[in-house]
C-alpha cells in the first residue's frame, strides 16, 4: 500500500518497519496496522482539526493545564502557532490518558509514545490473533451481560479515582479480547475535578453503558451505579474497592412556598426603600 505521508517520518526513524494495511478510519483520526519488530501495532494517526467530524470542543478541553504560560495563552488567542500547541494537546491527551489508566489498572491499550501527531500502541487481538471486535458487534449472554457490566463499573470507578472521565465511552469505543473489554479513543478524556462538564459526561458515559449491557439482561437498567458513583466521588470517598450496590435515592424536599413569598417580598421591599432614598437624594 502506499505509505501515509505522517507516517513515512516513523519509518524513517525506525520507530516502525512497515506499514501492513489500513485498520479503520474514524470521525478523529485513522487507524493503521504497522510492523515494528515482531510486534504487530497500531499506528493512530489524527486527523488535521478542518477533517475531523468530531471537533475539540472547549467542553472537553476546559481543565487541562499547560505549565507553559505562554503556550496557553497562545492557545486561548487562537493564534497559528496557538492552534498548532493546541493540537498537539490533543494528541498528547490520549497518551497521557492511556498511561495514567494502565497505571490505575484500568484495561487499555499499552502505548509507546505520540510522535507528530501519530499515537503508536498496542494492537488489541481476540484469541485467534485477529483484530478484537467493538463491543457493539458481539452478542452476550445475560450472565456474560451481567460479569461484562461489572467489570465496566470497575474501570470507571478506577478511571474516576485516577482523575479522569472518559468523555465519549460507549459499545462502539470498547474493543472485546479474550480476557474481556478493552476501552479505547481517549483524546476527549477530562479532568474530573478541574472540569464543569465532567458530571454530565460521566453520567452520560456510564448509562451508555447501563444501557448497551440492559439489551442483554433488563434488569441492569434498574441500576443508578452514574449517581452514586458520582455522590461518592464528590463526598471523597470513592476508591476502587469501594462496595458497590447499583442503588442510589435522591433527596427530594418539598419547596417552602411561603419561604420563598416572603424573600421575594423582602426583596421588594428593599428595593422600594432603595429608589425612595434615591428619589430623595435627587429632590434635595
Amino acid at each position: 500500500m502506499k505509505i501515509p505521508k505522517r507516517l513515512i517520518p516513523l519509518l524513517e526513524d525506525g520507530l516502525i518497519d512497515t506499514v501492513e494495511r489500513q485498520l479503520l478510519s474514524g470521525k478523529e483520526a485513522t487507524v493503521y496496522v504497522v510492523r515494528c519488530g515482531e510486534e504487530l501495532r497500531c499506528a493512530k494517526v489524527y486527523k488535521d482539526v478542518a477533517q475531523r467530524s468530531f471537533k475539540q470542543a472547549v467542553e472537553y478541553r476546559e481543565g487541562r493545564k499547560d505549565r507553559n504560560s505562554r503556550r496557553s495563552r497562545a492557545m486561548e488567542k487562537g493564534s497559528r502557532y496557538g492552534r498548532r500547541e493546541l493540537e498537539d494537546s490533543w494528541h498528547n491527551a490520549e497518551v497521557n490518558a492511556l498511561y495514567r489508566l494502565a497505571a490505575a489498572e484500568v484495561r487499555v491499550p499499552k502505548p509507546y509514545g505520540c510522535f507528530d501527531g501519530v499515537l503508536l500502541m498496542e494492537l488489541v487481538t481476540d484469541e485467534d490473533g485477529d483484530v478484537a471486535p467493538w463491543l457493539n458487534d458481539i452478542t452476550l449472554t445475560p450472565e456474560l451481560a451481567r460479569e461484562g457490566h461489572g467489570l465496566m463499573m470497575g474501570y470507571v470507578v478506577r478511571m474516576l479515582c485516577a482523575g479522569l472521565v472518559h468523555g465519549d465511552l460507549s459499545e462502539f469505543n470498547v474493543l472485546m479480547d479474550g480476557s474481556g473489554p478493552v476501552i479505547i479513543d481517549l483524546p476527549q478524556a477530562v479532568d474530573a475535578a478541574g472540569n464543569n462538564h465532567a458530571p454530565t459526561l460521566f453520567m452520560r458515559d456510564v448509562n451508555n453503558m447501563t444501557r448497551y449491557y440492559g439489551q442483554f439482561a433488563p434488569e441492569i437498567l434498574a441500576t443508578d451505579f452514574a449517581n452514586e458513583i458520582w455522590a461518592l466521588y464528590e463526598a471523597g470517598d470513592l476508591s476502587p474497592e469501594s462496595p458497590l450496590t447499583g442503588q442510589f435515592e435522591q433527596e427530594l424536599h418539598s419547596a417552602d412556598v411561603n419561604a420563598v413569598l416572603g424573600e421575594i417580598a423582602a426583596a421588594y421591599e428593599e428595593e422600594q426603600e432603595r429608589l425612595e432614598r434615591i428619589n430623595g437624594d435627587a429632590a434635595e
